[in-house]
């Protein structure tokens, strides 16, 4: 647990720090700024920002093996690029999984397909670094980009995603995880404020960097048994989002409810998508509609954007 609270205040400073360097040298670029579900303009530094802490803090904190640290941070950093690219130059042609796959049928390519596809690859290269059989390497890369996806899915409001994290992640501060652990709930910590602030947001670029380094902590230090549960429990619930809007179920649970707003510097409702279209925007290249990736846009309750990207949370694969 010390090693993993010192991870934390490294994972923390580091995230900071890098904030405030984007915050400085971007601040004047429109494509690093979105119209988020509420109509408010915020920036899309975060993700990158807990990116860069996440794998400054794996590389600095203790108690970690050369190879546990090379995983960590190629996760994070791949899942964090694919994801850049999908906010930067995606497109709303299609949207979550099905529409995704559906695509490609069509012969198209989209932003999410290519994000899906390189988060995948980048998964089982960093599982490969763990060095176990072929079996276990299968398993831990499709647990990696499966969690790089799920924490996308979450992305529909202002912290959810990372309140979702922060909750998932603690427990582990008592496991031996807790070294690969610490640094991304202080990553978390660090800038959680922000984003319930609505002045920035993960977009797809944090989203999927969150979930890809808490996949690969479970990989690295979980026994089999458990990755294998906790593999199907993440393709469970991205299938499940396929039919079932998260944020009405979070409606729908006042405990779950109070947990998601809790924080939020205003709960108001989201704006029309006639006056989100009458806002002026910056190129908007931003990543797919269940990725719609820039909490942008109404949200009709289905946890998917109508024509506009969504914020920080894609639901497609990837």
């Amino acid at each position: 647990m010390t090693r993993g609270l010192t991870g934390a205040v490294l994972g923390a400073l580091a995230a900071r720090s890098a904030y405030r360097l984007l915050d400085r040298t971007t601040d004047r670029s429109s494509a690093w700024r979105r119209v988020n579900f509420r109509g408010r303009t915020v920036s899309l530094q975060e993700g990158p920002a807990l990116a860069s802490g996440v794998c400054a803090a794996c590389v600095l904190t203790p108690g970690l093996s050369p190879r546990v640290r090379a995983a960590t941070s190629l996760a994070a950093a791949a899942s964090a690029a694919f994801g850049a690219y999908d906010d930067l130059a995606g497109d709303v042609r299609a949207k979550g999984l099905r529409g995704h796959l559906g695509a490609l049928t069509r012969g198209e390519v989209t932003t999410g397909a290519v994000k899906m596809a390189g988060i995948g690859a980048t998964g089982l290269a960093a599982a490969s670094l763990l060095r176990r059989g072929p079996l276990d390497t299968l398993l831990d890369g499709a647990l990696i980009a499966a969690s790089a996806n799920l924490v996308n899915l979450f992305d529909l409001r202002p912290g959810r995603a990372v309140k979702f994290a922060l909750l998932a992640s603690a427990p582990a501060l008592a496991s031996p995880a807790a070294p690969l652990v610490g640094p991304v709930l202080g990553a978390c910590a660090a800038l959680l404020p922000d984003d319930l602030a609505e002045r920035s947001m993960l977009g797809d670029s944090g989203a999927n960097a969150l979930g890809a380094a808490l996949g690969t902590a479970a990989a690295a230090r979980a026994p089999r048994p458990v990755r294998l549960g906790l593999l199907a429990g993440v393709v469970g619930l991205t299938l499940a989002s396929e039919r079932v809007s998260f944020s009405r179920v979070i409606e729908r649970v006042p405990v779950l409810r109070g947990l998601d707003r809790w924080g939020r510097s205003d709960t108001g409702r989201p704006v029309s998508s006639r006056a989100l279209a009458a806002r002026p925007r910056g190129p908007r290249p931003s990543g797919e509609p269940e990725a719609t990736r820039t909490r942008v846009a109404h949200d009709d309750g289905s946890g998917r954007v109508p024509g506009a990207r969504r914020s920080t949370a894609s639901p497609a694969p990837g």
